[in-house]
């Protein structure tokens, strides 16, 4: 009663227990009285006071609750009636309200005891519980921080699966460290291969799979994590020979956007293995490692960047020692004989001095020809000032001018005010190769270069050609082996505007090279997604 009339007045006293059990001592015994004692029934009033008591004080507050409440009560009855009778019947009272004392004391103790004891379990269960989730944490900051400290591709794939490990088992129990099954499945020319793994077997890590079957495609296709307890049948993860022991698998996309890298894969013999804590904390782990991946992606695209650079560098500098060497070089040497065997003339020959002079005058008019337009190609400096169309037109005149080449130049004109500057110098060199291939190979009579609108914001740059054409498949086949880069810079250079290569040509059939450029990101995404169904 006490606990409940300071529960309904809101209070907490300091000393809230002993105040809880006087207040229903003085209640008891106010009833006690007013009800006329025990011989008005009113003798088991003292059970709630020793009840609380007990409770609160266990054995010891209950026994001195009882001797106070015995002892007040029987002080109150002899006083209303003086008589041994008072007392004998207060004594009653007195050992009865100590065997309730004790009794309830003792269930106190016994029902505290075991509060307690469940209290303390659940005490250090959730002390347990955050030990794991700090450990977990811990975890996680040090993937973090390992995976942002590198760039290396390996390192990040090696990181990835020993940090899960030991997020997944924080108390070191080696549990999942020894059965736990993982790898990272990359993406290679179209088809995923093992970039890292933990307990496959050696043919495992050989194994090359198309992506397109199963759980596998599932997962890629929905961009979701997928887990199943039931994979033994898969067309695809069978080939999997450790997977024949797990019971259970977890499978986590790495996707951004639309760049699909792989798939993270984790599998373990218990059936149940992944739960939804492990599931949620791999899921963490997981966004972390795409994260990883592709900063490791694109620090490694860089580098490869640098390369092609210096390779693109590397062969215009051996293009302009070709073409030096050929052309110009051979002309300043035929130039110097000439001009000696003039001098020779001088001495034996006079009178056929003048037509000899006409013959090297023509032959140096036609290698400074030859220098501005390599020179103009180095740098079309028309590009910069009047567009693209006008360089395309200056290009032709001078093949025309400088090696016969006939080259008929269409341009759309509203197309150059939708390609910026950058795009426009893109082109340009793209179309120059091209043309230049064709009038040393291709024995044409006329080059066409067009660049029209396909509509869908799609420009279409076309380099075709009369010559005599070439059998493409057989080219392409030992392309690498025949030590020249035309068709690499051309298809790095339709990359730089996010275009698309196409070279058409067969024997006795001419040859086509098409670029198709996007004019927006919606139509590259358009473009790129019909290259690949």
């Amino acid at each position: 009663m006490g606990v409940s009339v300071i529960a309904g007045l809101n209070r907490r006293l300091s000393r809230h227990r002993h105040v809880a059990v006087l207040l229903d001592g003085l209640l008891a015994s106010f009833f006690f009285f007013l009800q006329g004692g025990p011989f008005a029934g009113s003798w088991w009033v003292g059970v709630l006071p020793l009840i609380a008591a007990g409770i609160y004080f266990e054995i010891r507050g209950s026994l001195t609750t009882a001797f106070l409440l015995g002892g007040l009560q029987t002080a109150g009855m002899y006083a209303q009636q003086p008589s041994t009778a008072s007392l004998t019947i207060g004594g009653l009272l007195l050992a009865f309200n100590l065997l309730l004392g004790l009794m309830f004391g003792v269930l106190g103790r016994n029902l505290f005891g075991e509060l307690r004891r469940l209290y303390q379990m659940r005490l250090q269960a959730e002390r347990e519980r955050r030990r794991v989730e700090n450990e977990r944490l811990q975890a996680i900051y040090e993937l973090t921080t390992t995976l942002t400290s590198t760039l290396s591709y390996r390192h990040v794939l090696e990181s990835i699966l020993d940090l899960v490990a030991t997020a997944l088992d924080p108390d070191r129990e080696q549990e999942v460290i020894n059965q736990l099954v993982s790898a990272v499945l990359l993406f290679s020319e179209g088809r995923l291969v093992v970039g890292s793994a933990r307990r496959f077997t050696q043919a495992d890590m050989r194994v090359v799979l198309e992506g397109e079957r199963g759980l596998l495609s599932r997962t890629l296709t929905e961009g979701e994590p997928l887990a199943v307890s039931q994979f033994s049948g898969d067309p695809e993860l069978g080939r999997i020979s450790i997977l024949h022991s797990c019971q259970s698998l977890y499978l986590f996309p790495l996707r951004s956007g639309f760049d699909v890298f792989g798939v993270l894969l984790f599998a373990h013999p218990q059936p149940r293995f992944f739960t939804r804590e492990r599931r949620d904390l791999l899921d963490i782990l997981g966004r972390q490692a795409v994260i990883a991946i592709k900063n490791a992606k694109l620090y490694e695209d860089l580098l490869a960047e640098k390369e092609h650079i210096a390779e693109a560098q590397e062969e215009a500098r051996n293009k302009l020692a070709r073409d030096l060497h050929d052309g110009p070089t051979q002309s300043v040497s035929a130039i110097a004989m000439r001009l000696n065997f003039v001098r020779m003339l001088l001495e034996k020959k006079p009178e056929a001095v003048p037509l000899e002079l006409e013959k090297l005058e023509e032959l140096a008019r036609r290698t400074t020809k030859e220098l501005r337009h390599m020179l103009f190609t180095l740098r079309p400096l028309v590009l910069e000032t009047q567009g693209l169309q006008a360089a395309l037109e200056a290009m032709a005149e001078k093949m025309r001018e400088t090696y016969g080449q006939n080259v008929l130049i269409q341009v759309e004109p509203h197309l150059e005010e939708v390609l910026d500057v950058g795009k426009q110098g893109v082109l340009f060199f793209i179309a120059e190769e091209a043309v230049n291939n064709a009038r040393k190979h291709a024995q044409a009579d006329h080059i066409w270069v067009s660049l029209r609108d396909l509509g869908r914001e799609i420009a279409l740059l076309e380099i075709k050609d009369d010559g005599v054409g070439f059998d493409l498949k057989s080219v392409m086949g030992t392309y690498e082996t025949r030590g020249s880069l035309g068709m690499v810079n051309l298809r790095e250079r339709a990359e730089l505007v996010n275009g698309l290569l196409h070279i058409d040509s067969a024997p006795g059939q001419g040859t086509t090279v098409q670029v198709f450029v996007p004019l927006s990101e919606e139509a590259a995404d358009r473009l790129h997604h019909a290259r690949e169904t």
